[in-house]
Parts: structure tokens; C-alpha cells; sequence
């Protein structure tokens, strides 16, 4: 039974292939397996699709697209190889077949080897890490070229530097870039580089070519050097195909010499495409600008005005306010002369004749002179009546006369002797005084005192 299932039990074709695929996958691990290719066949996709064979047998292959971009080789029809894959089933067609992951020409694979011990050394240290890798300068003055005076790629780089910036200033530090002491001449090139501290940035490169061509790349003394370098560097080494040691530690991977030029140096025409937008951006705003202040100085050139025209327009005012006021006063002094008429009028219709007044007034005093001495008369003559009265009847002409009046001790007027008792004290007023006398009975008559 396998994979749960019993001898009875009925499974699909897809359910049997997915088994396989299963038990190839899990019972075989990765392998290295040396053949020929044959049938080879580079889709449109970027996949690679052969058979690998050798004298007694042969294997359906396959390599992604991305696995097949860091090859470091083309594949070519009858090339032998050595390549490393997983074994695996096509469960749509039933095909056996090896999912490549890697490969390498056959007779190379210490190569692949060191190579791939060294990148995995480098990368556990570190190298690799893009946080320590340099940004590059967006406009360098000077660049710095590590490659072979008769290299083509020096041409290509020197010519995409004078097409795209012509005033970057080239410095070419000679080396050679294949053989066995190419590595060490590179390292030392790009040291004396940043020895010398003369320009803003190294651009390392060469052209194609087999993967034997490309090693001095892959050698740890150049890996170090590019690691140590303080100007930032642009790796440029074969195509884009081609993947060294030195593209990983490198600050920037260029896939060939032509796009590290042009990875350094700044574009003239779109620095001039730019500086054209900025110029232009430029002018339309120093345009809106000179419009604002053109129509600001005619805004307060209409405000501006010239001292004898506005000493006018205030003469003009001044008169203007002294027409007013002219006006004003006149119209005020006609009222109130309008006014004093009224009154006058007024007056006049009510003020009375002084002359007829004095004439009455005379003729008043008069009458009342003449009244006055009629009622005189009269109230002379009534007051000698009074007086003749009152001399009649005055208590003092009745005493002078010889009269006299008694009087009780509390002053009340004894007009009868039977209000008199014996031996009362009175008291007596004489015409010229007053006297005290003791009431006593008359000797010879009746008296009429009440005893």
C-alpha cells in the first residue's frame, strides 16, 4: 500500500503522477549529473528546455528563466555540461525530467567549486551587505577607469562618457583583466586609486567571454580590494549574463562597461532636458513675478501722485470748504436777520403807545391824587370822630376828670360795691397814679357793702 491507499483502491492518472512526482522528489536528493545537451530549445518565456544524454540514455531538462540568467555561458546544442538539479516528474505529460539549478562546463567544476566556497565566505563576512555598499555621486567631476589600455570595454566606457557628459574627466588606471596575475594587478589598481584620492569614482570592467576569461573577477584579492575601497565602485564585468564575485561586493552592479558609464555619469541631454524644464519653470515664474510688481507699480503709480496736484486738489477742497463755509455763514446771518424782523415785527405789533400810556397814566394820577385826598378828608374827618370817641370814652379823661377806678387785688374792675367786702384791699387808679386803700363801712349810712 502506498501513501494510505489499498490494492482495491481506483486512482486518477493526475493522482498516479502526483505520487511519483512524490517519491522522486522525497527519495532523491540534488544532484551533480555530467551528459550532452541535445534538443535544446530557448522559448520565449526565457526557459530553457533540453535533453541531457549520454552513449546509453538520455533525460528531459529544465531551466527557469532566472536560474538561466546567472549562467555564466550560452548553451549551445551538443555542449557537455555538468549541471546539478532536482529529479522530478511533469505531472501534465508523465515526463520524467530535472529541474536544473545550476551548471557548469564540463571539466570546470573545481572552478564552480572555489567559486561558489569563496562567495559563500564572503557573504557569511559581510561583504555583500548592502547597508555597508557606498551611494554613488550624482555628479562626479572625474572618473576612474580599472581595466586594460587595449581593452575594447575601455573604448565603450570612454565613448558613453563623452556622449552623455563630456566634461567628466577620465583617469585610467592600467591593468590587466585576464591571466594568472591579472587578479593581483587589479587589486592593486583599484588601492592605488584610493591612495591617490583623485577621483569620485571607479568604474571596474571588461568585456565578455568564457567563464575561464571572467576569473580574475571571481579571485578573493580583488573581492577585498573593492570591500576596502573607500571611493564607491561600479563593477562592469562581461554581459549581463555573465555574474562574478566581484558584481556582489561591488557598491553597484553594472550588467556591461557601457551601462556602468552611464550608471556614473549623469545624462547631458536629460540634465539639459532638465535645466530647459527649470529654465522654463524659471521664466514663467519670474514672468508671474514681473507681472505682480508691473501691475503693483501701476497700482501705486495710480496712488502716486505729484505734490503740485495734490497741493491743487487740497486748494481745490480749501476753496471748496470756504464756499461752504461762506454759504453757511451767509445763510445763518439771513436767518437770523429774518429773525430779528420777526421779532421787531413782533414787537411792534405788541409794544404799547407810550405817549397815550403817559397821558393815561397822568390822568390816572390825577384821579387818584384826588382820590387820595377825598378819601384823606374823609378818613381825617372819621378819625376825629374816633378820636372824639375815644377821648369820650378814654379811662384817663374820665380820671382826669376827677373819676377813679377800683380795682380787686387781681386787677378785675369793681363796678359794684356789693363786690366789695370789708377790710378787702384794693387798689385805686388816679388819673396821675395808682393807690392802695382798705375797704371799710361808711360811718352815718346805710352802707351797701355786704358785711
Amino acid at each position: 500500500m502506498i501513501f494510505g491507499a489499498s490494492q482495491n483502491d481506483v486512482i486518477s492518472v493526475s493522482s498516479l503522477n502526483r505520487m511519483a512526482r512524490d517519491l522522486l522528489e522525497s527519495g532523491l536528493p540534488p544532484l551533480w549529473i555530467g551528459g550532452e545537451i541535445s534538443n535544446l530549445t530557448l522559448a520565449a518565456s526565457g526557459h530553457a528546455y533540453f535533453s541531457l544524454k549520454d552513449a546509453g540514455a538520455q533525460v528531459r531538462c529544465v531551466m527557469f528563466r532566472n536560474r538561466l540568467a546567472a549562467l555564466g555561458f550560452r548553451l549551445q546544442e551538443g555542449m557537455q555540461v555538468e549541471l546539478r538539479g532536482t529529479v522530478t516528474l511533469y505531472e501534465a505529460r508523465g515526463d520524467y525530467q530535472i529541474n536544473v539549478d545550476s551548471m557548469r562546463s564540463a571539466g570546470l567544476g573545481r572552478l564552480y567549486e572555489a567559486y561558489e566556497r569563496l562567495k559563500a565566505q564572503l557573504e557569511r563576512e559581510g561583504l555583500f551587505d548592502n547597508r555597508r555598499k557606498q551611494a554613488l555621486p550624482a555628479n562626479p567631476r572625474r572618473v576612474g577607469i580599472v581595466t586594460s589600455p587595449a581593452a575594447a570595454a575601455l573604448r565603450d566606457v570612454v565613448t558613453t562618457l563623452r556622449r552623455r557628459m563630456p566634461s567628466i574627466d577620465v583617469v585610467l588606471y592600467p591593468c590587466q583583466v585576464q591571466g594568472q596575475t591579472a587578479a593581483q594587478q587589479i587589486a592593486a589598481a583599484i588601492a592605488a586609486a584610493n591612495r591617490r584620492q583623485e577621483v569620485d569614482v571607479l568604474i571596474v570592467c571588461r568585456g565578455g567571454g568564457s567563464i575561464e576569461d571572467l576569473w580574475a573577477f571571481n579571485e578573493e584579492a580583488v573581492a577585498r580590494a573593492i570591500a576596502a575601497s573607500t571611493l564607491p565602485v561600479v563593477n562592469g564585468v562581461g554581459h549581463e549574463t555573465d555574474f562574478t564575485i566581484a558584481d556582489f561586493v561591488a557598491d553597484r552592479r553594472a550588467p556591461t562597461p557601457t551601462a556602468a558609464a552611464e550608471m556614473v555619469s549623469p545624462s547631458r541631454e536629460a540634465m539639459q532636458q532638465q535645466l530647459d524644464l527649470t529654465r522654463r519653470h524659471l521664466e514663467r515664474a519670474l514672468g508671474r513675478l514681473l507681472t505682480d510688481k508691473m501691475q503693483r507699480l501701476d497700482y501705486l503709480g495710480r496712488r502716486l501722485q505729484h505734490p503740485g496736484e495734490k497741493l491743487r486738489r487740497q486748494q481745490q477742497a480749501l476753496a471748496n470748504l470756504q464756499g461752504r463755509l461762506q454759504r453757511s455763514l451767509q445763510q445763518g446771518l439771513q436767518r437770523r436777520q429774518w429773525r430779528v424782523a420777526s421779532l421787531q415785527q413782533r414787537l411792534t405789533t405788541q409794544r404799547p403807545d407810550i405817549a397815550r400810556q403817559q397821558q393815561r397814566l397822568q390822568h390816572a394820577g390825577q384821579v387818584l391824587r384826588a382820590a387820595t385826598h377825598q378819601q384823606l378828608g374823609l378818613a381825617t374827618l372819621a378819625l376825629g370822630k374816633l378820636e372824639a370817641t375815644l377821648l369820650a370814652m378814654n379811662p384817663e379823661a374820665v380820671l382826669a376828670r376827677g373819676y377813679a377806678i377800683v380795682q380787686h387785688a387781681d386787677g378785675r374792675v369793681v363796678r359794684s360795691p356789693a363786690e366789695l367786702q370789708h377790710g378787702e384791699q384794693v387798689q385805686i387808679q388816679l388819673a396821675e397814679g395808682r393807690t392802695a386803700a382798705r375797704i371799710e363801712p361808711l360811718r352815718g349810712t346805710q352802707s351797701e357793702l355786704p358785711f
